[in-house]
C-alpha cells in the first residue's frame, strides 16, 4: 500500500503508534495508566475497567465480547488516518523488522503492555510449549519490569507468587485443583512469594504458575494470550471452572492430569527460582548525556531496555534490532518526531509517547533530544529474540 510506504519514509523508518487500551472483566483498576478518570469504563461496564495498554501488538485480546482488533496496535498515518500495525508488518516485512524475524516467524513475534490492577492477580499459568501446541496455540513467555514513573502507589498487594515451594508434592496441588468448584482452594498457600521491588523485574517462562502482584507492570511477552486460572477465589472474586480447564484438547476438560500437565514441574518447584529469574537492571551502555540498561534479558524470546537521556542532551542511540518503545518520563524529540510522556490522556486520543523503530533505523541510530531543563527523558524499549542481549 502506497500510504504505508509514505508513512514509513516520512518517519525515516520510525512509526508513530496509537494507544491500544484494553479492558478486563475482573479485578479493579489501579488507575495508574494516566488515562482520564472518566474514561476507565469507556467501553461499557459489561466489559470491565481499562486495566491494560498494549504496545507493538499484532495479537488480539482473548476476552469474551472483545472486537476483533482489541489489543492490536495501530500506526498513525496522519492526524486522522490509521492503519493496523499487523498490516504494516505484512506490507513492509523485512524492511521493518529484519530478515531474520520475517523468515523465522512471518510477523513481529512479541508485544509489550502495561497492566494496572489494584489487587494481585489470580494464580494462573500460560501453557508450556507442548501444551500450547496441542491446541494450536503459542506459549506465552513473559518478563516483568516495575517502572518507578508509573507507580505512584503500590496497589493493595505488591507481592508476586511464583510456582510452588520445593517441599510441595504434585498430589497436594491436585487436591486443591480437585476442589475448584467446592470451596476456597487457597492454592497460594503452597506457593512462594516475593515482595516486588521498583526498578527491577522477573522473567516468567511459559509453564510456571504465578500470581503477579499489584504494581503497575511493563511486560514484554511472546505473541500469545493463552492461560488457565488455578486459583478459584481471589480478593472475593469467584472464577468458574472453565477458567481452569481452558485451552485443553476437546474432551480433556475434566481430566485433572491434563490440567496439571500444562505446568513445567521442574521450573515450578526449583529451589533456586529467585537466582534464576529475578532480573535487576544490567548495564548496557553509557555515554555523554545518556545511560541505557537491559531490564528484560536472559531468555531466547524477548528483551527490553531502559534509556535515560539527561536534561538538555542530544544523543544518537544505536540498537541491534527493530523495537517498539514508550516514553515514560519527560519530553523532547525522537528521530524526526516530537515525543512526550503522557500525563492524562482521553480514551481515543492520540499521543506522542509510543513508536516503532525499524531495524535499519535502529542500527543507524535514532537521534533523541531531551528538551527539558531539569527532568530526564526516559524511554522503555521492547525487542524480539534478535535483540543482541548478552544472554
Amino acid at each position: 500500500m502506497k500510504v504505508i510506504q509514505q508513512a514509513f519514509q516520512r518517519g525515516e523508518g520510525i512509526l508513530p503508534m496509537i494507544p491500544a487500551w484494553v479492558p478486563r472483566p475482573f479485578n479493579l483498576p489501579g488507575k495508574r495508566l494516566r488515562l482520564h478518570p472518566d474514561d476507565y469504563y469507556a467501553l461499557g461496564l459489561h466489559r470491565g475497567a481499562i486495566v491494560e495498554r498494549w504496545f507493538s501488538s499484532v495479537t488480539p485480546v482473548a476476552s469474551a465480547g472483545a472486537p476483533a482488533d482489541e489489543g492490536m496496535s495501530y500506526v498513525a498515518v496522519d492526524a486522522k488516518e490509521k492503519i493496523l500495525f499487523k498490516d504494516v508488518v505484512a506490507e513492509l516485512g523485512a524492511e521493518l523488522i529484519g530478515e531474520a524475524l520475517m523468515k523465522e516467524y512471518g510477523t513481529w513475534p512479541m508485544y509489550s503492555k502495561f497492566y494496572d490492577y489494584m489487587n494481585a492477580l489470580f494464580h494462573h499459568i500460560h501453557h508450556g510449549e507442548e501444551a500450547a501446541a496441542r491446541v494450536g496455540e503459542k506459549p506465552k513467555h513473559e518478563h516483568y519490569f516495575f517502572p518507578m514513573q508509573y507507580n505512584n502507589h503500590p496497589g493493595n498487594f505488591p507481592v508476586s507468587y511464583f510456582g510452588f515451594d520445593p517441599s510441595v508434592t504434585k498430589e497436594e496441588i491436585k487436591a486443591r485443583l480437585r476442589a475448584f468448584e467446592t470451596g476456597d482452594g487457597r492454592i497460594t498457600e503452597l506457593s512462594r512469594a516475593f515482595r516486588l521491588q521498583l526498578g527491577t523485574g522477573w522473567y516468567t517462562p511459559a509453564g510456571v504458575v504465578h500470581a503477579p502482584g499489584s504494581l503497575l507492570t511493563y511486560e514484554p511477552q511472546w505473541n500469545s494470550d493463552v492461560f488457565a486460572t488455578w486459583e478459584n477465589i481471589v480478593s472475593g472474586e469467584v472464577f468458574p471452572y472453565d477458567s481452569l480447564s481452558s485451552y485443553l484438547p476437546k474432551g480433556k476438560e475434566r481430566d485433572l492430569d491434563a490440567i496439571f500437565d500444562v505446568a513445567d514441574w521442574e521450573l515450578n518447584s526449583c529451589p533456586d527460582y529467585r537466582e534464576r529469574f529475578f532480573h535487576p537492571p544490567l548495564e548496557e551502555s553509557r555515554g555523554d548525556g545518556f545511560a541505557q540498561d537491559w531490564i528484560a534479558y536472559g531468555n531466547p524470546y524477548i528483551a527490553a531496555k531502559q534509556l535515560t537521556v539527561d536534561p538538555g542532551a542530544s544523543v544518537l542511540i544505536k540498537d541491534a534490532a527493530a523495537y517498539g518503545c514508550v516514553v515514560v518520563q519527560g519530553y523532547g524529540s525522537f528521530g524526526a518526531m516530537p515525543c512526550e510522556a503522557i500525563q492524562m490522556a482521553r480514551f481515543g486520543q492520540r499521543t506522542a509517547d509510543e513508536f516503532f523503530v525499524s531495524q535499519k533505523a535502529a542500527q543507524a541510530g535514532v537521534r533523541i533530544v531531551n528538551r527539558a531543563a531539569y527532568e530526564p527523558l526516559v524511554i522503555l524499549k521492547h525487542f524480539g529474540p534478535d535483540s543482541g542481549s548478552p544472554e
